[in-house]
């Protein structure tokens, strides 16, 4: 088994959680909509044998629009790459809003495997495809534009919600993801959701594995489709989420917020 340092370059504690494998996806770095500060928080008190970055890590969207990139989305990227320096086994799946470094896959560099897909092993035997999944996202995949529309509206929304966030702390209520409830509330939305996840439930069976870990529609889920276990890790966006394996190969999705060793707010950016 592979020992690791802290999980932060600059942070000489070490992590409070260890785990055989961490699945991450949608931080979007390069975007104002990052929840950087809590990822910062979550990657500081964890550290793990193999770790997945699966798709949407960078966003080159946004920045190919306006350059962003503060200090701390600087720090991030650098401590995910000193992990394969260290002896994590790193492998990057890049997803559509970083689908220039698609030219990489097949490449290591600095210890980063860089692949469109890869079946993953867990502790207790079961195969699991993990893939970012853009791929199996129709609009994606033939309407482009529609999917650059659709990215711009989503800013749009997560801009609203940073700013109705702001009057909810003011007011001392809770943080409330306004561009999860409208997605939650919008028919065509939740129909698109159930059409990816059959999708995805649908490749796993062809390929005869256990089950399916993807991103891309930033809705974090644990669920079995017609015998198929389905994962989705969600996102550094809304959610704060990520997929563990634990050593014995049990898997568990965290929402980092609301966790015993989270020092962050949901609604803390940047």
């Amino acid at each position: 088994m592979r020992k690791n340092s802290s999980s932060n370059p600059t942070d000489a504690r070490p992590p409070t959680r260890r785990y055989r494998t961490i699945f991450i996806s949608d931080l979007h770095l390069g975007s104002p909509g990052c929840k950087a500060e809590c990822l910062h928080d979550f990657l500081r008190h964890v550290d793990s044998d193999y770790l997945y970055l699966v798709g949407d890590v960078v966003d080159g969207w946004r920045l190919s629009k306006r350059w962003f990139w503060p200090e701390r989305h600087d720090e991030i990227l650098h401590g995910l790459l000193a992990r394969a320096r260290r002896g994590t086994a790193v492998v990057y799946l890049p997803g559509n809003h970083d689908e220039a470094l698609r030219k990489l896959i097949g490449r290591t560099l600095g210890g980063v495997r860089f692949l469109q897909d890869v079946v993953h092993r867990t502790a207790d035997g079961r195969r699991l495809l993990v893939t970012h999944g853009d791929a199996f996202d129709g609009v994606c995949k033939d309407m482009r534009w529609l999917a650059r529309l659709g990215s711009i509206a989503y800013d749009a929304a997560l801009a609203v919600n940073t700013g109705v966030n702001r009057v909810r702390r003011w007011l001392g209520l809770g943080y409330w993801p306004l561009s999860a409830f409208l997605k939650a509330q919008v028919k065509a939305a939740v129909n698109f959701v159930e059409r990816y996840e059959q999708t995805l439930a649908a490749e796993a069976r062809r390929r005869a594995v256990t089950g399916v870990v993807c991103g891309h529609v930033h809705k974090p889920e644990m669920r079995v489709i017609e015998g198929v276990e389905y994962f989705n890790d969600g996102d550094w966006v809304e959610s704060c989420s990520a997929l563990v394996e634990h050593m014995d190969g049990r898997l568990e999705l965290l929402h980092w917020p609301s966790s015993a060793s989270s020092t962050c707010s949901p609604c803390v950016g940047r």
